[in-house]
């Protein structure tokens, strides 16, 4: 009994269709099913054939293309960054106007001799002649 049961469902799992997709997702794709013959990779150009293919001699000066890219100004506030680390920086200290990104900086901020306060003022140009 129990074998002619085994037997039926083999057969049920024999006959059954199993669809599997063409490709699957974690197997690599072939170039020669990516491409098929005749068929052109896209590659990216440079620069220099971007210009020359837009023959921007022939535009007006006033309309934006790769050669004269304009920009107005930024409607957001500059960012201030720390002149200790390079990182964005929210403080300032009040006795030193040297920036900073947290308290370990503040701290090594507030060790540093005054002339070494004056270099790093003078490498954002902002000269403050400290007291």
């Amino acid at each position: 009994m129990k074998l002619e049961g085994y037997q039926n469902m083999e057969a049920e799992v024999v006959e059954a269709e199993m669809v599997l997709p063409q490709r699957l997702s974690f197997k690599r794709v072939q170039m020669s099913e990516k491409y098929p013959k005749g068929q052109a990779r896209a590659r990216w150009k440079l620069l220099k054939q971007i210009i020359q293919a837009e023959n921007y001699q022939n535009y007006p000066p006033n309309e934006p293309n790769y050669v004269n890219i304009e920009s107005p100004p930024s409607m957001y506030p500059s960012k201030k960054f720390c002149d200790i680390t390079g990182f964005e920086a929210p403080y300032v200290d009040p006795k030193t106007k040297i920036r900073y990104a947290n308290a370990d900086v503040f701290k090594r901020v507030r060790a540093l001799p005054n002339d070494y306060v004056q270099r790093y003022l003078a490498l954002r140009n902002a000269a403050i002649v400290l007291k």
